[in-house]
């Protein structure tokens, strides 16, 4: 069976149907999870524009990963929700190529706005003089742009290349439409497109990650020439969040892509996918507000005055 018949059949998910006693419990952990990422993210991006003091191009760019966060979660969770609950778990080929396009884009875009994310910090540590004319509003607007078009120019590529191959089978052993488990429906030799791809996923990923890792040699030798001991701790503020997001996000990516797909397993590979659309977009929210007295002060402020429109309202009535 072709590309063609499948672009009028599409697929179905497997998903975790194969371990059915744990479907149940699946539900209610990725449910509480997807809650609790909605309502981390949401209220990251809220209050970077609530708060006054958030209006500087660190919480610019983190609100900008929240956002990617909270939308990459919700290109695949929701589906994962209704193939758990309901059963049902078709999607046609258009709706396949379109999820794909969707993750590869917004991961993309993080894997390029983490390196933003470091240089702000290298301008921050290593320039602090400098930072503000630096780090200009345009300059940052442009910065975070460029993550986009990064991230689109990353999906455009690799999303070409598998439409390209011809699909046979219907079944596909994961929970949404995933690089390594299209590339093992292929009726044909898929080599060359396969070097093709695993070059495009180098770049998006190791590249970023070899500029991040030298930004922070840089960081680290700038702080270290800083005598005091709250100076170390200002700067390991602002950049131990930044380097554990850094470090879940391209550990989980470099492992699921940047493998060989006979090497490829399904079983592993759904509880891998899990990690990165579900706890790692749940755990950043955290990661910055429990490591963040600017958010955390910021979370107080809107709900201390929460409390008192409560009893305003209370007293009025």
């Amino acid at each position: 069976m072709g590309s063609f018949n499948l672009t009028l059949e599409g697929f179905l998910l497997v998903g975790f149907s194969d371990w059915p006693q744990l479907e149940l419990i699946l539900l209610i952990c990725i449910s509480i999870f997807y809650s609790l990422t909605l309502c981390g993210n949401i209220t990251i991006i809220v209050l970077t524009q609530q708060d006054l003091q958030l209006h500087t191009p660190m919480y610019f760019f983190l609100a900008h990963l929240s956002f990617l966060d909270l939308c990459f979660t919700s290109s695949t969770v929701p589906q994962l929700l209704i193939s758990l609950s309901r059963g049902d778990q078709t999607i046609s080929y258009a709706g396949c190529m379109a999820q794909f396009f969707i993750a590869l884009l917004l991961g993309g875009t993080e894997c390029v706005l983490l390196v933003v994310m470091a240089f702000d910090r290298y301008v921050a540590v290593c320039r602090p003089l400098h930072y503000a004319s630096i780090m200009h509003p345009l300059l940052c607007h442009a910065l975070a742009i460029s993550s986009w078009v990064g991230g689109l120019v990353n999906s455009l590529i690799q999303t070409s290349l598998i439409m390209s191959i011809p699909l046979c089978g219907h079944h596909l052993n994961h929970f949404f439409c995933e690089m390594l488990v299209l590339l093992k429906l292929a009726c044909e030799d898929t080599g060359g497109t396969e070097t093709n791809l695993f070059v495009a996923g180098a770049i998006i990923l190791v590249c970023p990650v070899a500029i991040i890792l030298g930004t922070y040699a840089h960081i680290a030798h700038a702080v270290l020439k800083i005598k005091s001991r709250v100076g170390h701790r200002k700067a390991l503020g602002t950049c131990g969040s930044h380097l554990t997001v850094v470090f879940l996000f391209y550990g989980s990516a470099m492992y699921t892509y940047l493998q060989p797909v006979h090497m490829y397993f399904g079983s592993e590979g759904k509880f891998a996918a899990l990690f990165y659309t579900i706890i790692t977009p749940m755990l950043n929210p955290l990661i910055y507000t429990l490591r963040n007295k600017n958010v955390k002060g910021a979370l107080y402020k809107v709900l201390g005055k929460g409390k008192e429109e409560t009893n305003r309202r209370k007293m009025v009535e």
